[in-house]
């Protein structure tokens, strides 16, 4: 059996024309591949079931006894997943469309561009590179609990957390809605070799004005209303462990004197209570906004805000790390194939570089939910730059002023587009949440919704 290394550069070709096969064998040969040719799809599948292990079969969709469209559904129905370029004269284009929509990875006309073959099979090497990275990281963590990305900023953050979680310092994780926040909370859990206790997560947006007291330091019986027995807050329950306060920057002053003494001297007084409990609790906080800014409106208290910030690691938009969007395809198509038994759905060319160029408002958790959706409307099959659905997402987060006033644009236009962006970009931040996002803005939820119905 050959290592997965010589099968990654191992190909066969299939073409009844020996001319085509020699042609097509000198081009890879030079790009150093193994190449081997026949000239039928029965000789194809006697060399698959053979000891021959390829990475890339490449075959003519016209050939005597058995055609291609048949050789690849009979691969298929026989569970042999290999990869399959089809090769197809012009004129045939209905076929090639068929195949595709049938699963191969991708389709090459006669006669061939030499250099359209070397890319397009290099690509299918690195597509493949990629998932098999996917299945190893998968064999060592968990689908939900793993940060995906190689770009240096990625590679920064790793860092930081590794170094981050020996100690007990707190931690500011920043960033856009979507990028992954909750996630470096995760891994800094999970290595930090000092906490054995429990990760209590606490959404602070999500809890009233008038309980996130009780929740985050508890209270005792009778200390409010329906207050009906004593009850441990989340520090407690957080104890010799890590609280995650997610969206900190919604907490309000009233709480912030306490969670600073938290912070401080490790220690807490129950709502209604006089004793004073003492908590090991190592936080980690995340917000979406900018909490520098929030100390100088006053919204925020400064001396809370540098007791948080002890260590920052700020998450980037997807936007800033494009070079990681294939390997987070790779992760959410894996994830979310259609069934749990069948391989993962292949995607095109096409829809990766698509996907490359947009500029994801809503970042990662945007992509995974893209993808999800893609899966399940194409059921297995390749999904194609037609099956995204970024058209009504797609608004530029920058204005290029220098080249508008180089056209000529006039001011009220640029202006309007700006306000395009920052009203769909609050939307987005805010979940959905128009009330929300109007707060962040500055604006009434009546005028930021009339302005809304104004842009679309």
């Amino acid at each position: 059996m050959a290592s997965p290394r010589d099968v990654a550069g191992k190909i066969l070709i299939a073409d009844d024309e020996p001319t085509t096969i020699a042609m097509l064998s000198d081009l890879l040969f030079e790009e150093g591949y193994e190449v081997d040719g026949v000239g039928s799809g029965t000789a194809v599948l006697e060399r698959l079931e053979g000891e021959h292990d390829y990475g890339l079969l490449m075959m003519d969709l016209q050939m005597p006894g058995m055609n291609g469209l048949d050789l690849f559904e009979r691969l298929r129905k026989e569970s042999n997943d290999i990869p399959v370029i089809v090769i197809t004269a012009y004129g045939t284009s209905s076929t090639a469309i068929r195949a595709m929509q049938m699963g191969v990875y991708d389709y090459l006309q006669k006669p061939f561009d030499l250099d359209e073959v070397q890319v397009v099979v290099k690509r299918l090497f690195e597509h493949q590179a990629l998932a098999s990275r996917v299945r190893s990281l998968e064999q060592r963590a968990d689908l939900r609990e793993r940060m995906i990305g190689r770009s240096p900023a990625m590679g920064q953050i790793y860092k930081t957390i590794g170094r981050v979680a020996a100690s007990d310092a707190s931690v500011l994780v920043t960033g856009e809605t979507g990028t992954g926040k909750e996630l470096a909370a995760n891994l800094i859990h999970q290595n930090s070799s000092r906490r054995s206790g429990p990760l209590v997560k606490v959404n602070c947006a999500a809890l009233p004005e008038t309980l996130i007291e009780s929740e985050l330091f508890g209270h005792e019986k009778g200390a409010f209303t329906g207050a009906v027995a004593q009850r441990k807050g989340r520090f407690e329950q957080a104890h010799k462990g890590t609280i995650f306060l997610d969206e900190v920057g919604e907490i309000t002053l009233p709480v912030h004197k306490k969670l600073l003494r938290v912070l401080q001297e490790g220690e807490i007084e129950r709502v209604g209570g006089t004793g004073i409990v003492k908590v090991d609790v190592r936080v980690v906080a995340a917000t979406n906004r900018d909490l520098l800014d929030e100390v100088k409106q006053g919204n925020f208290r400064e001396d809370l805000y540098y007791r948080l910030n002890v260590i920052n690691i700020h998450m980037p938009p997807l936007r800033e790390r494009r070079g990681d969007i294939p390997i987070l395809v790779e992760h959410f198509l894996d994830k979310y194939r259609y069934k749990p038994s069948a391989p993962p759905t292949r995607i095109s060319e096409d829809a990766i570089e698509r996907l490359e160029q947009y500029d994801w408002p809503g970042n990662v958790r945007q992509l995974e939910n893209e993808i999800e959706r893609a899966v399940v409307l194409t059921q297995g099959n390749v999904i194609t730059s037609h099956a995204l659905n970024l058209s009504q997402h797609g608004i530029p987060t920058q204005v290029d002023l220098a080249t508008r006033v180089r056209n000529r644009e006039t001011l009220a236009n640029v202006l309007a587009e700006v306000e395009r962006v920052m009203l769909y970009e609050a939307l987005q931040q805010s979940d959905g949440d128009e009330k929300e996002a109007a707060h962040r803005l500055g604006l009434e939820p009546e005028d930021f919704h009339q302005r809304l119905q104004s842009v679309k």
